[in-house]
């Protein structure tokens, strides 16, 4: 048994029973849930190791929806240092719902047109047939650009030139703005690049300075090294085997199963837009700021941070908009659909507004009104305007899939019920 650690608000029992049992029925190895409520920390819950003791080594693996992947690679080398209250780690894609906030807020000051062309603040991108695309697509994953046709090595991944060039030059795939599909990797560039543009600044350096440091939150787009200490190693894990009264495992369809073993399909080739799959725990790569998947947090941070984006928190330091990041037009914007249906990547349907994941089958969040974005393994962020939550969960327990973890669903389903009755 695991000894969870941390404090929960009257009424959030559900909550850490659920985390608790994540570690026996899931194969939880070291994490964190934080949840915010009307600016209050109502649930700070922790346990386990830093390093998944006994775990693969994690390589990078394919981001799948379907829950596909690769296995892992060489047995780690321990694992017995205990996951603490500052633990931060790794958030793979859960990085592109904080990097999202940077265009929504530097349209909010007036500093960028949503519906402008992202060639009006970077002129060479207008090449190879992307004239016309909009700030607004790039957001929503409908850019046609998720893949490259000569990947980047993960050196040239990092290196803040050679992948802004390489989206440049990229052929869409499809039409721009005409359909959407997953930007699982070039995310980073086309982002990342467009705000440096418009800013003069890195993004890294943007949250940092206008996010990070106003809230005080423990959320990295570019890990200093006096804090590569404090984050845990990320390892795949494979479940507990499931008794044989809980029947057979659910399967990925067919179709989504064979589009990740297909090298050919858009699915493969924008999980490999970095190739080899660069390695996840290195410093090099943790101190880069690549806004689809690099960002490392704490899950405090995150939870913290969502919360700010709907309402103001009563310990954050002076922010615009009285302690609150988004102004009622921005929240609107952000979680209005702009994508949904056959995704061209993930093959399943997927739902987007501005740079976030919207509540569906693909992506369950607290209900109809909530916005974030899951991380391949497990993690996820969100918030909830209606139920005014902030909630995030962090892992080091790299698991296959993306969208729907066994781990965060469980966490979202005693929240939901923990509020529930709270409300009855």
């Amino acid at each position: 048994m695991v000894d969870v650690q941390g404090t929960v608000a009257d009424g959030f029992g559900p909550v850490r029973d659920a985390f608790a049992a994540n570690f026996t029925r899931h194969g939880e190895r070291g994490a964190a849930v934080v949840l915010y409520r009307e600016g209050e920390k109502v649930v700070d819950l922790w346990g386990g190791t830093k390093t998944p003791d006994g775990a693969d080594d994690y390589d990078g693996g394919e981001e799948s929806d379907s829950g596909e992947g690769p296995d892992g690679g060489e047995e780690s080398k321990g694992g017995h240092e205990p996951w603490t209250q500052d633990t931060a780690q790794v958030v793979r894609s859960v990085t592109k719902g904080v990097a999202a906030a940077v265009p929504l807020l530097l349209h909010q000051r007036g500093q960028l047109d949503l519906d402008g062309r992202v060639s009006a603040y970077w002129p060479e991108f207008k090449a190879a047939g992307k004239e016309r695309v909009l700030v607004r697509h790039l957001l929503a994953h409908r850019t046609g650009v998720p893949v490259l046709d000569t990947p980047l090595t993960p050196d040239q991944a990092i290196d803040g030139i050679s992948g802004p060039l390489a989206v440049a030059a990229q052929r869409p795939v499809w039409e721009p703005g005409t359909a959407h599909g997953y930007h699982a990797q070039t995310y980073s560039w086309l982002l990342g690049e467009l705000v440096r543009r418009v800013t003069g600044r890195t993004i890294g350096r943007w949250i940092a300075e206008e996010i990070a440091r106003p809230l005080g939150l423990d959320l990295w787009l570019g890990l200093p090294e006096e804090q590569r200490g404090r984050v845990g190693r990320i390892a795949a894990v494979e479940p507990p085997a499931a008794p044989a009264s809980a029947g057979p495992r659910l399967r990925p369809k067919r179709s989504v199963a064979e589009a990740y073993q297909d090298p050919e399909s858009l699915t493969r080739r924008a999980f490999a837009a970095i190739t080899p799959v660069p390695d996840e725990n290195d410093p090099a790569y943790l101190a880069a700021e690549l806004p689809a998947s690099g960002g490392v947090a704490t899950a405090e941070a995150l939870a913290r941070f969502y919360a700010a984006l709907i309402g103001p928190l009563p310990s954050a330091r002076t922010v615009r908009s009285g302690g609150r990041l988004f102004a009622p037009a921005t929240l609107t914007m952000a979680r209005t659909e702009e994508s949904a249906g056959p995704d061209q990547v993930l093959v399943v349907g997927t739902r987007f507004g501005l740079g976030y994941m919207l509540h569906g089958p693909a992506c369950p969040l607290l209900g109809p009104g909530s916005f974030g974005h899951p991380g391949r393994g497990g993690s996820l962020a969100f918030a909830d305007p209606e139920a005014r939550i902030g909630f995030a969960y962090v892992t080091n327990g790299m698991r296959r899939g993306v969208t729907a973890d066994p781990r965060a669903q469980a966490l979202v389903r005693a929240v939901r019920t923990s509020l529930a009755a709270l409300e009855a």
